[in-house]
């Protein structure tokens, strides 16, 4: 009997129009292009500036992006899995809003929280389905308007984060491509170095919390920094270990966009060629859940079936993981 894997079949992505320079951010506070190019690989990032749009907008236009350019009945579509960080509202789950919106009235959905690692643990969450046998259709988004919960007077988070999102469709597949293998970690104990205070259960909102800044994203960059070096990298190399990959195998390395430094580390322990490595971090920052399918919605004409892939990501809480997948259809 045919293994049953779950393949990428469509991509689809969205950045808002504004771009948000860092020559613009030495006009906001004391910083210059030189220091942030240096340190982050960033030149510029996009933002959503309508107040009253929010993440689901970013995932709605990159889903139907998605829809019509694979030309997808969004009917077809069973499960819809939005990976943000920033989500519209409590309690109210934002995938359910957005399946609505674009169509995907006989799917049901759900969010995922993983932090830099939603769009990652996504595509296993996806797989999952996909490989039961029941599902066909899975559309998994990655979406974040990061701009909402910034503080634009703290140089040590604005500069790094953007707004945008990404779209992939997960379909079954009987020729061995897709979803290959995974190595999917977290540690609690990270929690602390990379957070918003304020706004959940452990802390409601109140007027003290509003006043002391408490509902924008903190980061304690040095350890943040450390253990996103080291851990991508590892996990990046398991994933090779255990399939038996050498570099000359992998084809693309697919890594989260926080900061080229991680990524150049990652590559370097693959004994990867920078041109077997996928980058936008210069013009879109870290978008968090989006950074995985913009990539792949940037290279996707270089994509060619069969080229092996490996995925890396890292984020808060601590997560991080490494996906191999084998792409599975050919653009041109």
């Amino acid at each position: 009997m045919t293994k049953l894997t779950a393949a990428i079949t469509a991509v689809g992505a969205f950045v808002p129009e504004y771009r948000l320079t860092n020559k613009i951010l030495e006009t906001m506070m004391e910083t210059t292009d030189e220091w942030i190019t240096t340190r982050t690989g960033i030149k510029e990032r996009r933002i959503l500036k309508d107040k009253d749009k929010g993440t689901s907008y970013l995932a709605i236009k990159a889903a139907e992006d998605l829809i019509r350019k694979g030309n997808i009945d969004p009917k077809e579509i069973d499960l819809v899995l939005l990976g943000t960080a920033t989500p519209d509202m409590p309690v109210a789950s934002t995938a359910v809003y957005v399946a609505t919106k674009i169509g995907a009235t006989n799917a049901f959905a759900f969010d995922i929280q993983a932090a830099c690692c939603n769009f990652l643990f996504g595509m296993a969450t996806a797989a999952r389905f996909i490989e039961s046998g029941k599902y066909k259709k899975v559309l998994l988004i990655g979406a974040d308007k990061m701009s909402s919960i910034l503080d634009y007077t703290d140089r040590t988070t604005c500069i790094i984060f953007g707004d945008g999102a990404g779209a992939v469709l997960f379909e079954p597949n009987e020729e061995g491509l897709g979803l290959q293998d995974e190595f999917l970690r977290s540690d609690g104990s990270g929690r602390e170095f990379l957070k918003i205070d304020a706004g959940g259960s452990l802390l409601p909102p109140s007027e003290e919390t509003v006043k002391n800044k408490q509902h924008y994203v903190f980061q304690d960059g040095k350890s943040v920094f450390k253990f996103a070096v080291s851990n991508m990298a590892e996990v990046a190399s398991k994933i090779m270990e255990s399939n038996n990959l050498t570099h000359n195998d992998v084809n693309w390395l697919v890594p989260h966009q926080a900061n080229k430094r991680i990524i150049d580390a990652t590559a370097n322990r693959m004994e990867l060629e920078p041109s077997k490595v996928m980058m936008n971090i210069q013009k879109y920052g870290n978008t968090t859940s989006a950074t995985l399918p913009l990539l792949l919605n940037d290279y996707e004409k270089q994509l060619k079936k069969g080229d092996n892939l490996v995925f890396a990501a890292f984020g808060g809480g601590f997560t991080w993981g490494s996906i191999y997948l084998k792409w599975a259809y050919n653009t041109a």
